[in-house]
C-alpha cells in the first residue's frame, strides 16, 4: 500500500522513513490563514487548537486528493498539520527572527502543548474512498537556562522560523528541550502511533506500508 503525504515537511518525511515507509510527497495547494478563517467565520467561533490541526490537515489531504489523477494516486493520503499552545493562546510557524526570539523569552523554562492533525484519505481505483481524522498531542517543557547569546545563535541557523512553536525536536532544538510528556513523534509534527491506528481504521494492515525505493511521483 502506498501513502502519499501530502507535506513538503522535511522533518515529516525523515519519521517515515525512519519507521520503514518511504512515502509520495506532494505539496498541498492550500492557504492555511484562509482555511481558518473561513472556518471561524462559519462557525462564529474561535478555533480550538484540536480543531485547527484537524481542519488543516484535512484540507492539506482533500487538496491532493481533487488532484489525484494528475498525480497517479492509488494508495493512502495523508495530511497533517501542528500547532503549539502555551497558556492558552495558539502559535504556528514564525517566519520571522523577531517573533521567533519573542516565543522563546515566553517559553523557556515553561511548558506547553503540542497538537499534530493528521487526516488520511482512502484514494484507490482512481477514486476517493473513506477518510479518518485524529489528533495527538505531547506536552513539552523547555529547559530554563538558555542565555540570550545562545538563543540568538539558534535563531540565525533558521530553523526555528518555519516550525510550529520555534523548536524542533528532532535538530537543533533537541537541546533545549528537557521533557516530553506524550508520543515523542507527535512532537516532530506526526503521531506515528496515530497513524498507525487511523490506517487500521481503513482496515488495511501497517506493515504493508513498509516499502523501500524513492519518493518520486510514479511514471
Amino acid at each position: 500500500m502506498r501513502l502519499y503525504l501530502a507535506s513538503t515537511s522535511p522533518a515529516r518525511l525523515s519519521l517515515l522513513r525512519a519507521a520503514g515507509i518511504e512515502p509520495v510527497t506532494i505539496a498541498p495547494d492550500v492557504d492555511e490563514d484562509a482555511v481558518a478563517l473561513a472556518e471561524a467565520a462559519r462557525t462564529g467561533a474561535a478555533l480550538t487548537p484540536h480543531h485547527v490541526v484537524e481542519l488543516l490537515a484535512r484540507a492539506k489531504a482533500e487538496a491532493v486528493a481533487s488532484a489525484g489523477a494528475d498525480h497517479g494516486i492509488d494508495g493512502l493520503i495523508l495530511g497533517g498539520d501542528s500547532v503549539f499552545v502555551l497558556d492558552g493562546v495558539i502559535y504556528g510557524k514564525p517566519h520571522t527572527p523577531d517573533r521567533a526570539r519573542e516565543r522563546w523569552h515566553g517559553q523557556r523554562g515553561r511548558t506547553g502543548q503540542l497538537y499534530s492533525g493528521h487526516w488520511l484519505i482512502e484514494h484507490t481505483n482512481g477514486a476517493v474512498g473513506r477518510a479518518v481524522g485524529a489528533v495527538a498531542v505531547a506536552e513539552v517543557t523547555f529547559v530554563d537556562d538558555i542565555p540570550d547569546s545562545e538563543l540568538d545563535a539558534y535563531i540565525a541557523t533558521g530553523e526555528p522560523l518555519f516550525v510550529a512553536g520555534a523548536f524542533t525536536i528532532d535538530s537543533l532544538g533537541a537541546p533545549y528541550i528537557s521533557r516530553i510528556e506524550g508520543d515523542p513523534s507527535t512532537v516532530v509534527g506526526l503521531s506515528l502511533p496515530t497513524l498507525r491506528r487511523l490506517v487500521l481504521r481503513l482496515g488495511y494492515d501497517w506493515p504493508s506500508l513498509w516499502n523501500t525505493g524513492t519518493s518520486a511521483l510514479p511514471d
